[in-house]
Order: C-alpha cells, then sequence, then structure tokens
C-alpha cells in the first residue's frame, strides 16, 4: 500500500515538474490600429466620444426614446442574442469546473452463470451473483495547460455572446432612430406637398380666369393642370412610403404593424457634441469589434489545446466502495474495496487526428484574425463615412437653403412679371417646380445630417450601455 501511494506521489510531482517545461501561451492583442484609420483632422485634439454617451442622453425626442424602449424589450434579434448568452453562460460555467476531478456513484447487481469446468465453477455451484456499490474518482494532471485553454475559450465565447448582444443593441437603437427620423422627413415633405398642392389648385382657377380674359391660353391651363396632377401623384407616393416605414418600423419594435405616433422634424435637436475619439477606443467602445477579437481570443486558445494533444497526459482514477456476494452482508467491513489507478498516456499513432486537428486550429485562428482585422477596417471606415457625411450635409443644407430662397423668389416674380404681361406662363411653371424640388431636397440634407449623426453613434459603438 505504501508502495502505491508513493508511486502515485511521484506521478503528481512529474506532473508539476512537466508543467514547469511547458505552458500554454497567453494572448496578446494583434496590432491592427493605427491614427490613420480615420480620415479626420480632429482626432488629436479630440479624446472624447459620444459612443460613451447614453442613448437616452443621445435621444431626446420622448417618442422615440419610448420606441427604443419597446425595441429593446420586444424585438425578436434582441431576444435571440439573450438565448445565446445563456448557451455561452453555460458552456463558461462548464469550462471553470475543468480542474475539479468528477465522481461517478454505481450501484450493481452482477449475475454470471459459470461452466461446471471452469476454473471457478466448483466453487460456486455454478453461478455467482455480487452485490457492488462504489464511487469512482477521475481527475487529469493539467500539465501543458491544455485544461486552462479550454476554460479561457470558453470565458472568450462567453464574452463573445455579450459582445455580440451589445452589438445587436447598437445596431437596433440606430435603426429604430434612423427609420423614426425617416418618418418625420416624409411627415415634412408632405406637408411641403399638401401645401403646393392647395396653392396649385389656388393657381388653376387664377389661370382659368386669365384665360377667360384672354391673357393666357388653353396650354397655360393644361399646364397647371398636370402641376397640380403631379404634386397630387408625388403626395400618393409619400404616403406610401409612411405606411411601408411605419411597417418596417412596427416589426423592428417587434409588434404587428400599427401607426407610428410622432413628433416634427423642427423639434430634433441634439444636446451633444458630434466627438468621434481616438481610434484605438473602437476596440473599447464598439460591441462587434469586441465580439471579433473575443473570437480571436476563442481560437487563440482552442490551438492552445490542439497543441497539447501531443503530449502525454496524466490521470488518476480512484474507485472505492462494498462488494458482497450476499446482499445483506454488502454493508460490512469486510465489504469494503479500493483501487488507485495512475497513467501516463502518450499517442503514438492515431491517423494523425491530432495533427489534422492542430492544423484545423491554426487555420480557424488565422480566419479569426482575419475576421478581427476586418471589422476594426470596417468599423474605422463607417466613422470617417458618417463625419464626412455629416459635413456634406450641413453644407448641402446651406446650399439648398439657398437655393430655396432663390427659387421662391423666382416663382414672387415670375407671377408679377406674368400678370403684368411681361413673363410667359412657362416661367412661371418652371419656377415653381423648381421650388418645390428645391424645398424637398432641403429637407432630405436636413435628414442626411440625422442620419450622419445616428450613423456616427452607431459607428463608435454607442447606445448599448
Amino acid at each position: 500500500m505504501k508502495i502505491r501511494i508513493l508511486y502515485i506521489s511521484l506521478l503528481v510531482t512529474a506532473s508539476f515538474v512537466l508543467q514547469s517545461c511547458f505552458v500554454a501561451k497567453n494572448y496578446t492583442r494583434p496590432e491592427v490600429v493605427d491614427e490613420a484609420h480615420f480620415r479626420t483632422d480632429s482626432l488629436e485634439r479630440d479624446s472624447t466620444t459620444i459612443a460613451s454617451v447614453s442613448w437616452r442622453e443621445m435621444f431626446t425626442d420622448p417618442y422615440l426614446v419610448r420606441y427604443i424602449e419597446r425595441a429593446l424589450a420586444n424585438n425578436i434579434d434582441i431576444r435571440v442574442a439573450l438565448q445565446q448568452i445563456v448557451v455561452a453562460r453555460a458552456y463558461y460555467n462548464q469550462g471553470k469546473q475543468g480542474q475539479l476531478p468528477t465522481l461517478n456513484v454505481t450501484g450493481r447487481m452482477n449475475y454470471q452463470e459459470l461452466a461446471r469446468n471452469s476454473q471457478f465453477g466448483e466453487f460456486f455451484d455454478g453461478a455467482i451473483t455480487q452485490y457492488e456499490l462504489s464511487g469512482t474518482l477521475s481527475w487529469e494532471a493539467d500539465i501543458w495547460g491544455k485544461i486552462r485553454s479550454q476554460r479561457r475559450a470558453f470565458e472568450a465565447s462567453y464574452l463573445q455572446s455579450v459582445a455580440a448582444h451589445q452589438a445587436v443593441k447598437t445596431e437596433l437603437i440606430a435603426n429604430v432612430a434612423g427609420l423614426y427620423f425617416q418618418l418625420l422627413a416624409l411627415d415634412e415633405q408632405v406637408r411641403i406637398t399638401q401645401e403646393t398642392i392647395a396653392t396649385r389648385e389656388s393657381s388653376l382657377e387664377t389661370t382659368r380666369a386669365l384665360k377667360d380674359a384672354g391673357q393666357v391660353t388653353e396650354v397655360a391651363v393644361k399646364q397647371t393642370e398636370a402641376q397640380l396632377y403631379s404634386a397630387r401623384a408625388l403626395l400618393v407616393d409619400l404616403q406610401l412610403n409612411i405606411k411601408l416605414l411605419e411597417n418596417t418600423m412596427s416589426i423592428l419594435l417587434g409588434e404587428a404593424p400599427h401607426a407610428i405616433e410622432r413628433g416634427t422634424l423642427a423639434d430634433i435637436t441634439f444636446n451633444q457634441g458630434l466627438s468621434a475619439g481616438f481610434p484605438v477606443q473602437l476596440l473599447a467602445n464598439r460591441p462587434d469589434v469586441r465580439a471579433a477579437e473575443f473570437g480571436l481570443m476563442n481560437a487563440f486558445e482552442l490551438t492552445n489545446v490542439a497543441r497539447s494533444n501531443f503530449y502525454p497526459s496524466l490521470s488518476i482514477t480512484a474507485t472505492g466502495g462494498l462488494q458482497s456476494l450476499e446482499f445483506d452482508q454488502l454493508v460490512s467491513a469486510n465489504s469494503l474495496f479500493a483501487n488507485i489507478i495512475g497513467s501516463l498516456a502518450q499517442p503514438v499513432i492515431n491517423g494523425r487526428r491530432i495533427r489534422t486537428q492542430y492544423e484545423v486550429a491554426q487555420a480557424q485562428q488565422e480566419q479569426a484574425y482575419l475576421n478581427f482585422r476586418r471589422a476594426v477596417l470596417t468599423a474605422s471606415r463607417e466613422v470617417s463615412d458618417a463625419l464626412y457625411r455629416y459635413d456634406a450635409a450641413g453644407e448641402k443644407i446651406t446650399a439648398k437653403s439657398q437655393e430655396y430662397e432663390s427659387y421662391n423668389l423666382a416663382t414672387t416674380y415670375s407671377e408679377e412679371l406674368l400678370n403684368n404681361g411681361l413673363a410667359s406662363y412657362l416661367e412661371v411653371l418652371t419656377a415653381r417646380q423648381n421650388a418645390l424640388n428645391s424645398q424637398l431636397d432641403l429637407v432630405n440634407a436636413r435628414l442626411d445630417r440625422l442620419s450622419a449623426v445616428v450613423s456616427l453613434y452607431r459607428a463608435l459603438g454607442g447606445g448599448w450601455r
């Protein structure tokens, strides 16, 4: 017995000695971010970022705030992501128990019919019935860091699912806000078109009166009618787009299609400055980038596990319990038994399975690295796009405002000239149409700026906090 205990002690000691010879590699973040990834000059002077601002502070419209709350509570994609977190957490909890021994308890009755001429047949009258109640304790020494790597892989997978859920939240908030602003812009265009229709209906009456007075021809009347019908057709398209967007937004809210109550485009304001922050902050703020890095960490640790399979494994198994040929004597000191086994197994020939697993793990790690790098590059491009879009939208608003003022004055002047017989009716029609198009374009420019704000907020990883 003492020799067995000494042997097991030597095996345990050898495991710690071997462990000191090899430890699984530690993960280090690859260099995938630099200052050149943002095409803007403001980053060096700007250490803050709107990504750290809560969406409740970013969006102040009370209707929009309520819709975002409902979307976060009911959206199908959000609920799917939450269930993925539950799955990953279960595996993570399993990984934390990896270094603990396993214990199995067994109750068994074994009946064996023996041949009369066999070794034990004469002694047991041709049959043996044995009762057993036993427990088996197994433990594998983590010599090469395999178990720790598995635990870290499960942890990275869990954190990846959490980051993925946060990414879904960011995307959902941006989509709800974007659709809401589109609805406000369409409402404004509907208002402008309705006013235009009312104006053109009045103009049509005036044109008919001018025709009766002999100042214009029937051609002018028909052209005025055509512009009126064009405005009515435009109104139909705008109202159709509103219905379609309301249906789309209802689905994002996890609800059946319904009307979306809302404010006005003029009421939208942002209390936060549009600061992007340093490029490296993408790794801390943007959840899809962090999810990609956790995927890389998971693949890195699984490569450690695959590498450790080339080396021998040390396991210790202890079994003990009660055995008896008579059931009423099972619980007795004479029925006690124990067995301890220590084994050191080295794979030699295994049909190249271990080598294949290692090569696959390496390839998957490289894939995870490339996915991480692509996520960073995509994020930096989206930030740059949003910044440029915001600046361009501001300049466009200024230009379109001036354009509308010019067309509006041109309309007024042409109508006055027409009344005095100094201009053709075609000039009036052209000025009116240009003024309407310019006013609608101005609304689109305002929507572009709002959309750029939402895009920048999403691109920087805002909304999940």
